[in-house]
């Protein structure tokens, strides 16, 4: 059945650091929800090869009807990029018939990629991170953010932490914490066809899925695997800005790669422990991971470090177990996986969830969005975030 758009209805630009194909999470999970009412054209990060183009392509999902738009550059391009993106992404837009559209940043770094044709219905900021605090981060990606906020209509934070952190930078920030798609998850409860590179690992079975990269501590999970070589720890997800040579690679932890996100509950439904081994590092002072929702709408007991985000509301709430340490590690997972699945636990986890959709997110986001579309100044935007552009590609 083909949607129904209406031409007052605005288009939606967003500008991400994460490629749409990659794991399945928030920008995904939001713009899906956003196709529905209006056009969603999702930007990339620009791919380089080593042939001599500069061309726009564009693809829509057939899933969630977002346009997917990848820059594609020559290497000699890497570091200037945005000098050749944004006249050839503002000539798609025309192309496009996209004109006012309300643009939705994942990284100030974007700023660059603006084409000065645009003119912004209203500009929205999903900050899902502290980006500034990942390895590699740009030197000024601060005074990037700085501008950005200044030119932003509203702020949304990915937790409770980076509220805490922006809110005094711009009157309108709101905190919306990771969502659920409950319904997806909870297929897990359910006996399901065990995956093929999942089938034959003895149990228990203590498991992990997200990016594999600077924020996981993999001391902290070689330590633990070392003191029970019977439990097996699946490890689920990309290799992502650290070499794959320093993985721990003892016989109990099994790296599977990443998996689609349609495909998780089949792996979680064969797991008897979700894990989040992060360690504390500036790369996780902030995060709100999305496997705790994610495991507890699974039916499965959740063993984290403390990350402030987890410790609070779920280890607070005892639907998650902390530790800070390998110790504490081995023995916070043995009560989970004795003590940690009871149907009282289950109801009071089921519960705190069911505040907690992507679709309850989403509608909220879009009251706001309405709203201020509504309040706008309509020509203050548009100005203020051409003048920000321009200053960012000075």
């Amino acid at each position: 059945m083909t949607k129904t758009i209406s031409p007052t209805t605005h288009d939606l630009l967003c500008l991400s650091h994460l490629r749409w194909k990659f794991v399945f999470q928030r920008p995904q999970h939001l713009m899906s929800r956003f196709a529905k009412q209006r056009r969603v054209f999702f930007v990339e990060e620009p791919v380089y090869s080593e042939d001599h183009v500069a061309q726009i392509e564009s693809v829509v999902c057939p899933l969630s009807g977002v346009t997917v738009v990848t820059p594609r550059l020559s290497e000699a391009w890497r570091g200037n990029a945005h000098q050749i993106i944004a006249p050839m992404l503002g000539q798609f837009l025309r192309e496009q018939n996209v004109t006012t559209p309300i643009t939705w940043f994942y990284t100030p770094m974007a700023l660059d990629l603006l084409p000065a044709t645009v003119s912004p219905a209203a500009v929205i900021y999903d900050c899902m991170d502290e980006l500034s605090g990942f390895r590699g981060a740009h030197s000024q990606i601060s005074e990037y953010e700085r501008r950005l906020m200044k030119a932003a209509n509203l702020v949304f934070t990915g937790g409770v932490s980076l509220y805490e952190a922006k809110r005094s930078l711009h009157p309108r920030v709101h905190s919306f914490p990771s969502g659920v798609d409950i319904a997806h998850f909870a297929h897990a409860r359910k006996q399901q066809e065990e995956p093929a590179d999942q089938r034959t690992i003895a149990g228990p079975r203590i498991g992990y899925a997200g990016v594999v990269d600077e924020r996981l501590d993999l001391d902290l999970l070689r330590q633990v695997a070392q003191r029970r070589p019977s439990w097996q720890f699946i490890m689920i997800g990309p290799v992502v800005k650290i070499d794959p040579d320093t993985l721990p690679r003892t016989a109990n932890i099994h790296w599977l790669g990443m998996k689609e996100y349609l495909d998780l509950p089949r792996y979680f439904s064969g797991w008897d422990l979700g894990m989040m081994p992060f360690a504390m590092n500036d790369a996780t002072r902030f995060i709100s991971p999305t496997k705790t929702p994610e495991y507890l709408a699974a039916g499965l007991p959740v063993v984290s470090t403390p990350i402030r985000d987890v410790v609070c509301p779920y280890g607070e709430f005892g639907l998650a177990h902390i530790a800070k340490n390998a110790e504490e590690f081995v023995t916070e997972a043995e009560n989970a996986m004795t003590f940690g699945m009871s149907l009282k636990w289950r109801e009071r986890a089921d519960e705190f969830l069911r505040t907690m959709s992507w679709d309850a997110t989403w509608k909220s986001m879009n009251k706001l969005i309405e709203d201020a579309l509504e309040s706008r100044d309509s020509t203050a935007v548009p100005a203020m975030v051409k003048q920000v552009g321009e200053a960012a590609r000075v």
